[in-house]
C-alpha cells in the first residue's frame, strides 16, 4: 500500500459529486422502458443494474459494513452481490434508492471534509487504504462519471454527457490514488527508474511512478514518459479499451512504459 496518495481537493470533489448526481438524474429520467432494461457496456449488467450498483455503493458509505463486505477479497466480486439482489427491483425502487443514497452520501462528504475524520484511512478490499474524504468523493465521482459516459450512454447509442475540468480533476485524483496503491502492492520490474504519466486537457496533470507508487514530479530523471488526453484515461485506464489502441504516446524506455501500462487497471 502506498502512502503517496495525491492530495484531494475535497471542496471540488463535493461540487463534482453534486454535478455528476444531477447529470445521472437528468439522464436516467429521459430513458424509455426498453432503454432502462437494455444491456450496458458493463459485462452482464443492464442499464438498470449499473444505476443500482451506484446507488448501492453510495448507500455503503453511511451504513455499517455487511459480513460480505468484511470478508471480501475482490471489489469486483463484492459489487456483484448488491446488483444481484436488486435485479428484481422495479425502476421506481432502483431510482428511489439511488436518489436517496446519493443525496445522503453527498451530505456525508460535505460534513466529513470539514472534520479531522476526513484523514482517517479506510480499507477498500484489495485496493488498499484511502483517506475517508478522498474515498467517498473520489470513488463516487469516478463511478458516476465513468459508468455514465463509458457503460450507459454508448450502449444506448446516445452522446456522452459533457464533462469539465473540475469533474475530470476529481476523477483523475481518484484514479491516480488507486493506481499508486496498485503499483506499490505489485511493483513493475524496472520501475525504480520511474515513469512519468502526463494527461493533457481538462483536469490533467503530470505524475511520476516508481516501485512505491505515485509521487510528485521533481527535477530528477525519468526513464519513460507516457502522454495521453485526460478524457480518455477513464476508458483505457480501466481496461475498457487497450492503451495500445488509444491516443497514448510513449517516449524513452518503451519496454518499461509498456510493462507499466499493461498493469494499469483502475477498478
Amino acid at each position: 500500500m502506498s502512502k503517496r496518495l495525491p492530495t484531494a481537493d475535497l471542496p471540488n470533489m463535493a461540487a463534482a459529486l453534486r454535478a455528476e448526481r444531477a447529470e445521472m438524474l437528468n439522464f436516467t429520467s429521459s430513458l424509455t422502458g426498453d432503454e432502462w432494461t437494455a444491456p450496458s457496456a458493463a459485462a452482464g449488467w443492464r442499464i438498470a443494474d449499473v444505476v443500482a450498483h451506484i446507488g448501492a455503493t453510495a448507500r455503503n458509505f453511511y451504513t455499517p459494513p455487511s459480513r460480505e463486505a468484511l470478508r471480501a477479497t475482490s471489489l469486483e466480486r463484492l459489487n456483484e452481490g448488491p446488483v444481484d439482489r436488486r435485479r428484481g427491483w422495479s425502476r421506481a425502487q432502483v431510482m428511489a434508492e439511488y436518489t436517496r443514497a446519493s443525496r445522503r452520501a453527498t451530505t456525508l462528504l460535505d460534513l466529513v471534509r470539514r472534520t479531522p475524520a476526513t484523514r482517517l484511512r479506510i480499507p477498500l478490499v484489495e485496493l488498499g487504504r484511502y483517506p475517508l474524504g478522498l474515498l467517498i468523493g473520489g470513488a463516487l465521482v469516478f463511478d458516476h462519471h465513468t459508468h455514465l459516459r463509458h457503460d450507459i450512454a454508448p450502449a444506448l447509442g446516445r452522446p456522452a454527457p459533457p464533462t469539465d475540468a473540475d469533474r475530470m480533476r476529481a476523477v483523475l485524483t481518484w484514479m491516480i490514488a488507486v493506481l499508486s496503491n496498485q503499483v506499490a502492492q505489485a511493483p513493475v520490474t524496472g520501475l525504480d527508474a520511474r515513469v512519468a504519466l502526463t494527461l493533457t486537457g481538462p483536469g490533467g496533470g503530470t505524475w511520476w511512478f516508481d516501485e512505491a507508487g505515485a509521487l510528485a514530479p521533481s527535477d530528477g530523471k525519468v526513464a519513460s514518459h507516457v502522454t495521453a488526453p485526460a478524457p480518455t484515461f477513464p476508458d483505457w485506464g480501466t481496461q475498457r479499451s487497450s492503451w495500445r489502441d488509444s491516443d497514448v504516446t510513449v517516449t524513452g524506455d518503451t519496454e518499461l512504459a509498456a510493462r507499466f501500462l499493461d498493469i494499469v487497471n483502475v477498478i
